[in-house]
């Protein structure tokens, strides 16, 4: 660590902005993070903790209160939508070596935010400004400026642009990108365990079927269901997450599917649904003292479900490129060329898997998920080999 206080700005306060203030500090900086929200609250239902995030999570001392949060499956499965034939099951979260080094755990967003702010106003190097829309940045000084809503400017050593998947900071950096719709719309709902006949089962599990796939798991304990809903679809490209359709849609959309996910549509409250739109890997993500963290620099589709983990390993890594006495320009290229190369894998392997969920004849089903029927019948260890590429790695090791 060095004993030079230095000084960072973030743009955004979800997981990767938290996680990333919070990395920071533990490398002697003080941080400034600025949300546009009024409160450091979050929407939306479920997120998947993998391995490689949690690796993070106990570096900073958090781990024990994510399991808390969360629920820890037994398995990662692959099942058929609509007859529910297993085609695999991974275990996970064995006692006392868990897979790949660390737990698996399945948490709600609102509750992950609410322990890492948290942990945030805990710490004495960290100031939250709430309300504070980035308008953009100047870089031209060597330093960092952000430049806030009503002309207000503050600046730092660095500056952080961790605002997600519409991130202003990018768009001044790199202009307008253009998102290509992949033509698929998502369903996000969750459902009390306790209102469901058949609850799913307590694993990480993809349902597969003819243009269209399902995520079940378990929050809060194992009393809250989580169900994501992937279906191809051309007709509707809106891409916010708190836009609602109906029950009857969503039903319709999984007609005839396996009675687990069509009780779980129809046991929820809400039915939240969006366009999934793909981005390719950019070109840069830093600017002299300003670089890119997560959704801003890698968006990725859900179907590897590493967005979240992505982020915290951004955040992690960066702190640690900045922890000694380098200079900032140095240290952002150095975490930029660590971390492109992962990145841009992850996002190739989520786009894949769109492509491998959604087998639409007898035929392709059967050359697709027979040898991994096969494989997790006689061969279990290489299907979990294949994953160990994702789950094994481990960002906080990396400098040791």
């Amino acid at each position: 660590m060095t004993s030079k206080k230095r000084h960072a700005l973030i743009a955004g306060g979800g997981i990767g902005g938290l996680t990333s203030a919070l990395c920071l500090a533990r490398q002697g900086w003080t941080v400034d993070l600025f949300e546009v929200a009024t409160s450091l609250t979050e929407v939306g239902a479920g997120l998947q903790l993998s391995p490689n995030a949690m690796k993070v999570f106990a570096v900073l001392g958090l781990a024990d209160r994510v399991a808390e949060r969360g629920f820890a499956p037994q398995a990662l499965e692959l099942r058929l939508g609509r007859s529910d034939r297993r085609v695999f099951s991974v275990p996970v979260n064995q006692h006392p070596s868990p897979a790949w080094g660390a737990p698996y755990v399945h948490i709600h967003r609102a509750d992950l935010i609410d322990l890492l702010a948290a942990a945030v106003e805990a710490s004495p190097q960290i100031t939250v400004h709430l309300g504070a829309q980035a308008t953009g940045y100047k870089a031209d000084s060597g330093r960092a400026e952000l430049i806030l809503e009503g002309k207000l400017t503050t600046e730092g050593d660095v500056l952080i642009g961790a605002d997600g998947l519409h991130s202003t900071i990018r768009k001044q950096m790199l202009g307008d990108i253009p998102a290509r719709f992949t033509g698929n719309l998502a369903w996000r709902l969750t459902v009390p365990i306790d209102r469901l006949t058949v609850p799913p089962p307590p694993t990480a599990c993809v349902w597969a079927g003819p243009g269209r796939h399902a995520v079940t798991y378990r929050l809060r304990g194992g009393t809250l269901a989580n169900f994501v809903g992937i279906v191809e679809r051309h007709d509707w490209r809106g891409e916010s997450w708190t836009e609602q359709g109906t029950k009857e849609e969503a039903l319709n959309d999984f007609r005839g599917w396996d009675s687990t996910l069509t009780d779980l549509i129809d046991k929820a409250d809400t039915h939240y649904r969006w366009a999934l739109f793909d981005r390719e890997p950019l070109g840069t993500w830093s600017d002299s003292p300003v670089t890119l963290l997560g959704d801003a620099c890698h968006p990725m589709l859900p179907f590897q479900a590493q967005g979240a983990a992505q982020s915290i390993e951004d955040a992690y890594l960066l702190a640690e490129q900045l922890g000694g006495n380098a200079p900032v320009p140095d240290a952002l290229a150095r975490y930029e060329a660590t971390r492109k190369p992962r990145t841009a894998r992850i996002q190739a392997a989520s786009r894949a898997n769109m492509k491998t969920f959604h087998k639409r004849s007898p035929a392709e089903q059967a050359a697709t998920y027979g040898p991994m029927w096969i494989a997790g019948q006689l061969l279990p260890g290489v299907v979990r080999s294949r994953l160990d590429w994702i789950y094994s790695h481990d960002v906080t090791a990396m400098d040791r």
